[in-house]
């Protein structure tokens, strides 16, 4: 009886030990260095869609093209509402896809329903006062 109590106390012993370990390296490796580029905030444009929507596939490449082409200007996100349904009622979506314009500090700037040409997102950008000029020439 001994014997398994011991057995059963360095057994617990090394699996706490392993998991410390484990918890430090995932924090070594989550964390990225702070560069200036890390901490530069960015205007963000949230698509919400889904995957199966007609004019949401429509955007998919656009999106895709300007999360390349504008990087260091605006970032892009994609949110699948039929994946992620609560998102839908967080941003008081009605009708995919809707694309939200947010300024660097995450205050809502514009908000438009329906497809949206790349053509139309740079304007609308501009309007916003985005210089987006930089990265298209």
């Amino acid at each position: 009886m001994k014997k398994i109590a011991k057995i059963t106390i360095v057994s617990v012993l090394i699996l706490t030990v392993g998991a410390v370990i484990a918890l430090k390296e995932n924090k070594r490796t989550d964390s990225q260095p702070e560069t200036t580029e890390n901490l530069k905030a960015l205007p963000l444009l949230i698509d919400i869609g889904a995957d199966k929507c007609i004019p949401c596939k429509m955007m998919a490449p656009i999106l895709e093209e300007l999360k390349k082409q504008c990087a260091g200007i605006f970032s892009v996100e994609f949110i699948d509402v039929w994946k992620n349904p609560d998102k839908a009622k967080e941003y008081g979506i009605k009708i995919i896809p809707t694309q939200i314009f947010f300024d660097a500090a995450g205050k809502e700037l514009f908000r438009h329903e329906g497809f949206f040409s790349r053509e139309d997102i740079l304007s609308k950008w501009k309007e916003l006062k985005i210089d987006i000029e930089k990265k298209q020439e």
